[in-house]
């Protein structure tokens, strides 16, 4: 399921990023890495979207939030 599906509060597992080489990289320069845990902070429906991973915050946009797989 995509990752703007996750509710606030909750933890999922990163499986795949469906995208290029460029959204690929840019994510995981963040950490944001198959098989990585994330929680999920803050999921409003609109506006950014906050992700913890590895003891960090990270601030992505809602379009790409959709192209992560998490399980």
């Amino acid at each position: 399921m995509p990752l703007t599906q996750v509710s606030e509060g909750t933890r999922a597992v990163l499986r795949s990023i469906e995208g290029g080489r460029q959204l690929r990289g840019r994510l995981a320069a963040l950490g944001l890495l198959p098989g990585s845990e994330l929680e999920v902070i803050q999921n409003s429906g609109h506006g950014p979207f906050v992700v913890s991973v590895k003891g960090s915050r990270v601030v992505i946009g809602r379009g790409m939030a959709a192209r992560i797989a998490v399980e």
